[in-house]
């Protein structure tokens, strides 16, 4: 289980069960502090973690010398002013730099991190069943 605690304003402290704990919180033209990524931006994050750390680990496995690796991420949104606002497109764009890098390795690792092993990804794909619940405590 993890916990999301507010802190002030808009911030909310998250404290997933492996204690790395990190600031979420709004930007300051609505309110908040902008003192770390809002959920939606920490959402888009986490599939590109996933992603990088499952292409990265591939490549390596097929020996490609990786000498620098990121990710971009773009997305689109339901329009301003409609609530909710659900990400509605994700492109998730990987950069590769290296020593004779082969465009037939990486295509593979992208797809097997697409199709087999990000957990994230295939998560936003099968539009899980959520449950809201509350609790008044005294």
């Amino acid at each position: 289980m993890l916990t999301v605690k507010w802190r002030s304003g808009m911030k909310f402290e998250a404290m997933p069960p492996s204690g790395h704990s990190f600031i979420m919180d709004g930007k300051p033209e609505v309110g908040a502090e902008g003192e770390g990524p809002s959920p939606v931006e920490a959402l888009l994050c986490s599939a590109a973690g996933c992603s990088a750390m499952d292409v990265l680990s591939i490549l390596e496995k097929k020996r490609q010398k990786v000498r620098a690796y990121w990710i971009e991420v773009e997305w689109e949104r339901g329009p301003e002013g409609v609530w909710p606002r659900p990400v509605t497109a994700i492109t998730v764009r990987h950069h590769v730099q290296g020593e004779d890098i082969d465009p037939v390795a990486v295509a593979r690792a992208v797809e097997l991190s697409d199709t087999k092993y990000c957990t994230v990804i295939a998560t936003l794909r099968s539009a899980p069943t959520v449950t809201s619940e509350f609790r008044i405590e005294p």
